[in-house]
């Protein structure tokens, strides 16, 4: 629970809270101990969340940087950083992903979502998971956006699992999928020629997200 709320201001234009420590380390690729439990873990979290009557819950906007709404709010980030990359990777894979999952309708049926279901947001404790905070994008509408951490932390039998679990369709699949790559496209952009621990993580990423069999 808050330990305290606080309003917009001309500082922050939102509202904002102050909670209780939760013990944990943010999540890495590498301090997984168990891929597999970690991937069972978070499929029954992303399930019970969707699990929850999403009536007169909030629905995307500005306020939630449009988590769960459609993923053309980004594409003009997206094929940017593809031009950005031009030469750096091959884009022709990335293009082709991208269109897929631009083309993956959603049924408009509303549920729960985390809404940035990132390694940051993720605490660990001996390399399992422990707590999954900041819900301050949450809201309601398509899921796809919390699949993306399939690609972004869990390992190839960790998706199989993470999907399996969850009974994701093909066309939340491959939103899900265009969400971890819309991320992953501008975040090596913005680390081209750099070779520190983020940089290397998210080319990591993006070759899972372009070489993955799913």
């Amino acid at each position: 629970m808050p330990l305290a709320k606080g309003s917009p201001g001309a500082a922050y234009p939102f509202a904002w809270s102050v909670c209780g420590w939760i013990d944990g380390t943010p999540a890495t690729f590498e301090a997984v101990v168990d891929p597999i439990r970690l991937a069972d873990d978070l499929a029954g979290f992303v399930g019970a969340l969707r699990s929850i009557d999403a009536s007169d819950g909030p629905q995307p906007g500005k306020h939630n940087w449009f988590r769960g709404a459609t993923l053309r709010t980004y594409e003009a980030q997206a094929l940017g950083a593809l031009e950005e990359l031009r030469g750096h990777i091959d884009v022709a894979p990335a293009h082709e992903l991208w269109a897929r999952a631009l083309e993956a309708r959603w049924d408009g049926t509303d549920v729960w979502f985390h809404g940035d279901l990132a390694k940051g947001n993720l605490l660990l404790e001996d390399g399992q998971l422990a707590a999954v905070i900041d819900f301050g994008t949450c809201g309601v509408g398509d899921p796809a956006c919390d699949v993306a951490i399939a690609w972004t932390l869990l390992s190839a039998d960790g998706r199989d699992v993470f999907r399996k679990r969850l009974g994701v369709d093909d066309a939340t699949w491959a939103r899900g999928r265009g969400w971890a790559l819309w991320k992953t496209l501008v975040s090596c952009a913005n680390s081209l020629g750099q070779d520190g621990a983020d940089a290397r993580d998210a080319r990591r990423v993006l070759s899972a997200i372009l070489t993955d069999r799913g």
